[in-house]
Formats: C-alpha cells, sequence, structure tokens
C-alpha cells in the first residue's frame, strides 16, 4: 500500500491526505544527530529548518499523517509542510495565541474556556506588571487574549498574557465592548496568513479593531453596534464566497 511504502510529500501537495499515509521528504532534507529536527543538507541552497505543520508528525525520514485534509507546503525558509483541514474541536498547541473565557477562580490561578477538552490554566502572575501586591483585575466571564506555553497530552493547558521579554505585546484582558463569535480554524489560518485580501479589504470599508484567536474565535469591535455586525457577517460568510462575491459585497456596502 501507498501508505506503507510511503508517497512523496512534493507529488500530494494540494491533494487529500488520509491518517496513517506516510510523505516521503526530498534528498536534501536530513535529520540531525538527535533525530528532532529535519535540515537542509550543506549541498543545498538556502540553510533553514523544515517546520512540520498541524496534521503532520515526523516519522523516520518522512512525515506521518495524522488528519484527513489537504496538504499544504510552504517553501520559504527552511520548508513547512501541514494538513489544512475543517476540523472543529480546537487542540491546543504550544505558542498559539487564543482568545479564552474566564470561567472560574482557583487560588492564585484562573480557568479559561479555551474550546478546548478541558480548560486552560493561567496564573495572575502571568500578566505584564503582575505582583503579589499588583494583581491584574480579572473577572469571570472576562475574554483573554493569550498565548499557551504549556500544551501536551500528558499536561493542563497553560497559558500566559506576557512574551519571554515580561511585555504584553498585545495580550491581556479584552475590552468589554465587541462582539466575539467563532468560525472554522481553516477561516482562521487564512485570515492570519500575511497580507491577507479579507482584512484589507475589510479596513477599507470601516475602522474596527480585531483580535484573533488560533481556536477559532474572533473579537471585532467598530464605531457603531451596526458596523461591528456588518464586519462579523462578512467575516462569517467569507468562508463560503468566492473572492469575486466578496468584493462585490464590499463594493454593494460601500455605496461603489
Amino acid at each position: 500500500m501507498a501508505a506503507e511504502r510511503g508517497t512523496a510529500a512534493e507529488a500530494l501537495v494540494g491533494q487529500v491526505v488520509l491518517p496513517g499515509d506516510l510523505l516521503l521528504l526530498p534528498a536534501h532534507y536530513d535529520e540531525d544527530a538527535e533525530g528532532e529536527r529535519l535540515r537542509l543538507s550543506a549541498g543545498a541552497a538556502p540553510q533553514g529548518r523544515l517546520l512540520c505543520g498541524p496534521g503532520l508528525r515526523r516519522s523516520g525520514a518522512g512525515l506521518l499523517v495524522t488528519k484527513c485534509g489537504l496538504l499544504r507546503h510552504r517553501p520559504a525558509g527552511g520548508g513547512a509542510y501541514w494538513v489544512d483541514s475543517q476540523q472543529k474541536r480546537y487542540v491546543p498547541v504550544k505558542g498559539d495565541h487564543v482568545i479564552g473565557i474566564v470561567t472560574a477562580k482557583a487560588g492564585d490561578v484562573f480557568r479559561l474556556d479555551v474550546g478546548g477538552s478541558e480548560p486552560a490554566s493561567l496564573s495572575y502572575l502571568a500578566f505584564e506588571g503582575a505582583t503579589k501586591r499588583n494583581r491584574p483585575n480579572v473577572q469571570v466571564g472576562d475574554l483573554i487574549y493569550g498565548q499557551f506555553v504549556v500544551a501536551n497530552k500528558d499536561m493542563e493547558p497553560e497559558m500566559v498574557c506576557i512574551d519571554s521579554s515580561g511585555k504584553s505585546s498585545g495580550m491581556g484582558i479584552i475590552g468589554q465592548d465587541g462582539f466575539l463569535f467563532k468560525v472554522s480554524l481553516g477561516l482562521i489560518r487564512k485570515l492570519l496568513a500575511p497580507k491577507c485580501e479579507i482584512i484589507q479589504e475589510l479596513s477599507q470599508l470601516y475602522p474596527f479593531e480585531l483580535v484573533l484567536g488560533m481556536n477559532g474565535r474572533i473579537w471585532v469591535k467598530a464605531k457603531t453596534v451596526q458596523q461591528t455586525l456588518i464586519v462579523v457577517n462578512i467575516l462569517e460568510a467569507c468562508e463560503y464566497m468566492t473572492a469575486e462575491q466578496r468584493k462585490q459585497a464590499l463594493a454593494k456596502l460601500s455605496g461603489n
């Protein structure tokens, strides 16, 4: 079977792959001594590290598919492979920025609903400038934009609202106003892509604030409630609209 002997990863880019499929990498990708990273060999032009994205797991000299979906590839840098799937249940991944909802306070730790199979924990000291005397004013029901520092199947997910230098970098408590809604994880990845056309076109329609979480949650706030709901409706519909249909809808709203 193809899944046993493997298929060249490059040949399957843009095609549907299934769990258990083995993707073979080109000869110029080598594992390092510890077998933890795949690098470009000295004979290749650019030096870099091959990234193994969602839906894939390293297996020997190749990649093992763990989710059903379309195989994607980005050649920039060391290169990256991932599976683009329409998964609804979010699985926490270390480094992901997400929007969580505070559900409880347990001593010095907050519990947050992040859309996964279990709540995430957030220490009151994981905020910029927080100390034992200067605690952040976090209440049950607040929205928190943070980043996972611990996320694996054997441990409870743990979030922080500071980066490696102790700065908030835009993370923290999200304003009370605004509208929170959920979209598919595939649409979130599309919106988070550099120079996303959807975001650029929407920004020309109305000024608004936008927070995107890798767990499929989006928070939007425009000048008025009507403008906020228009932006929400367009973002929700973008998943099922072509680029031309989206431009026509935006032109109609702008009066052009």
